[in-house]
């Protein structure tokens, strides 16, 4: 069976109060998608993160968050959708790796975001913006 989608919301990202509102929206998605506390907690903390780098790494600080509940053969879960117009990732494979860096942080955003999901997509170029999807299943 195909992802079904169940619900979804948007989140405008532009200023540092609506990271509040990322975290309510997944926190929401994910009880109603029985997510486990754990499962919860680490889904809010990658999607966290990557709202922040929304908010970092483009110039307008401007993006948006699309969740949507799932439903499918493996069981239920949250896609969450980050998408910005910045001025997108020049080295992703270089961005995926700890302690990579463009601002000076420690660089475990993507990384740790990437691990704390089930699933993970980017798509990004120089110029063109970024797209990230994760996907966080019940267990």
């Amino acid at each position: 069976m195909p992802d079904q989608l169940i619900d979804q919301d948007a989140v405008i990202i532009a200023d540092e109060i609506d990271l509040i509102g990322v975290r309510h929206v997944l926190r929401a998605h994910a009880r109603a998608a029985g997510l486990s506390l754990v499962e919860e907690t680490k889904l809010i903390t990658a999607g966290s993160e990557l709202a922040r780098n929304i908010l970092i790494h483009t110039t307008d600080a401007r993006g948006q968050l699309y969740v949507e509940q799932l439903a499918a053969s493996r069981g239920r879960g949250v896609r969450a959708t980050f998408t910005d117009e910045g001025p997108g990732i020049e080295d992703l494979d270089a961005a995926l790796k700890d302690g990579f860096s463009t601002v000076g942080s420690l660089g475990l955003g993507l990384p740790g975001s990437r691990r704390l999901v089930d699933e993970m997509t980017i798509t990004s170029s120089s110029g063109s913006g970024t797209a990230v999807v994760i996907v966080k299943w019940r267990r």
